[in-house]
């Protein structure tokens, strides 16, 4: 793998933070490329986090700056692109998996567990948007994760097989299987999937959370980056297939007696994600409102990530 060694961040460098690329593989043999953030300043074994998300986003964007904030709080940090996406392995591209990408995060994990300064009884995730679910999935599974933040969550399998707010009917979702299924055709004549058309370029006419989107994604001042499929690609068009018949949040309740921090903007679309995962979990759990905020506020916004209910939670529950 060749990992570019410049700061390509879409957020500046912290003078308070090692930085370096490292890669681990999953347990399907994938390898993923990863920052690991570290403490410049500190000594015995650390609690560490996985990061990963947006959907379609990439490791120098999101994730990567709540990595390096919670770094500067104290903690040894990971965040990571996906299978299939950013610097990380896996063909063909652009490719998006209920089940791999659950697998990234235990992978995560794996990797963070190894190392010398870090307290593997002592590791917790955060997932932003798509990956929000995508952590609440991997902690139903796997305890060795002690605590899980999602921020801004979308479940995946939900939007892609039930359509926003769960409008899809039953014509509707079965004429959508069978365009997929008929694509698979497509792509084999072809000898490769076929990608959808670039992501949020926008027409004019688009609802008011695709313009924010695209307000993060494509802005050079904000979020855009080369490598994120959101701001620069697509997804391949069969990606929905796995996710319209595997639901990540079957078993949202086995997280208990682990904690649950879900944190959501008052005016974001997807606000009803968040609030549905509160239901269905069990306790101990918090759903945290940040008032004014949408949904991509939760990216970048400093002043309306709640980072440090953030860094309390955890503190608090991997201690």
């Amino acid at each position: 793998m060749t990992l570019t060694q410049e700061w390509d961040k879409t957020f500046p460098k912290s003078n308070k933070v090692d930085h370096k690329k490292v890669t681990f593989t999953n347990r399907y043999g994938i390898t993923l490329a990863a920052d690991l953030y570290q403490p410049k300043q500190s000594s015995g074994k650390l609690a560490a986090l996985a990061i990963s998300g947006p959907f379609g986003a990439v490791k120098e964007q999101a994730s990567g700056l709540y990595a390096q904030t919670l770094v500067e709080r104290g903690f040894i940090t990971l965040a990571f692109d996906p299978s299939y996406t950013g610097e990380s392995g896996g063909e063909p591209r652009h490719v998006a998996s209920p089940d791999i990408n659950t697998e990234d995060f235990s992978a995560a994990v794996d990797f963070l567990g190894l190392q010398a300064n870090v307290d593997r009884e002592q590791i917790g995730i955060v997932g932003i948007c798509g990956f929000g679910g995508m952590a609440l999935n991997a902690a139903a599974v796997d305890k060795r994760i002690k605590a899980v933040v999602a921020t801004t969550m979308y479940d995946m399998s939900r939007v892609m097989s039930k359509g926003y707010n769960d409008s899809m009917t039953l014509a509707e979702r079965s004429q959508a299987l069978e365009q997929l299924s008929r694509q698979r055709w497509s792509d084999a004549e072809n000898g490769q999937p076929a990608l959808g058309p670039v992501s949020l370029e926008l027409k004019g006419g688009e609802p008011q959370f695709v313009v924010e989107y695209a307000g993060y994604y494509k802005s050079k001042q904000r979020g855009f980056h080369p490598r994120a499929i959101n701001s620069n690609s697509a997804w391949t068009l069969t990606s929905p297939l796995s996710f319209m018949n595997m639901p990540l949040l079957s078993y949202i309740e086995e997280l208990s007696p682990r904690p649950i921090l879900l944190v959501h903007g008052e005016k974001a679309h997807s606000r009803y994600f968040s609030e549905t995962a509160y239901a269905a979990a069990s306790e101990p759990k918090e759903l945290m409102i940040i008032e004014g905020a949408n949904h991509v506020d939760l990216y970048d916004q400093m002043d309306k990530i709640p980072f440090d209910r953030i860094t309390s939670f955890f503190q608090d529950n991997l201690a």
